[in-house]
């Protein structure tokens, strides 16, 4: 007897809980204002990536999912601030993906999640390319904190813990299966 993914079940409670609840504004505007912290923080730590943003000063984008919506600008400095409402994004980014269990299966395989994008083909090359070059050194930071050691150690087990989740996540293949589906010989 096949069992039911609790999938569906769990997104139809996700989009309820979400549907139903509105967030204050000022507790928006506060994690967005983390968020671009952290981007900074990211960003600071790559300097090519800060020269590529400066050439992009004052556009900005508009990254979407559902109802979330954060507008970010770049600065002259490379990095990135909160861009005011009545600004027109110069790019428009969304996930097109609805269902946040998805979105969680595919980052742990490593894939990269649907997107349609909208607005001007160089900011997003740009855009593009920050998101596939720059990546948060976690351990580094970790290691200004606990020390060099420990560091390393708990990045290990994290890695060790995301290969265990991609490995459970990915589908199994059975014998005769290869990565093109039954029956078919893989490229």
């Amino acid at each position: 007897m096949a069992t039911q993914s609790p999938f569906p079940f769990l997104d139809t409670l996700f989009e309820r809980l979400a549907g139903g609840l509105q967030p204050p504004a000022w507790l928006v505007e506060d994690l967005q204002r983390r968020l671009v912290l952290l981007f900074n923080h990211v960003l600071m730590q790559e300097p090519q990536a800060q020269a590529r943003l400066a050439r992009q000063c004052n556009r900005v984008v508009e990254a979407r999912w559902r109802r979330f919506v954060i507008r970010l600008a770049a600065t002259p400095a490379g990095l990135l601030e909160l861009a005011p409402g009545a600004s027109a994004p110069d790019l428009t980014l969304t996930l097109t993906q609805e269902s946040p269990w998805e979105l969680a299966q595919a980052a742990l395989r490593g894939d990269n999640p649907p997107v349609r994008i909208e607005g001007e083909v160089q900011f997003a090359n740009e855009v593009n390319w920050l998101v596939e070059h720059v990546r948060w050194d976690l351990e580094e930071d970790l290691s200004r904190l606990v020390g060099d050691a420990p560091a390393h150690a708990m990045g290990n087990a994290g890695r060790r813990m995301v290969q265990a989740l991609r490995q459970f996540v990915r589908p199994a293949q059975g014998p005769g299966q290869g990565p093109s589906g039954p029956g078919q010989a893989g490229a």
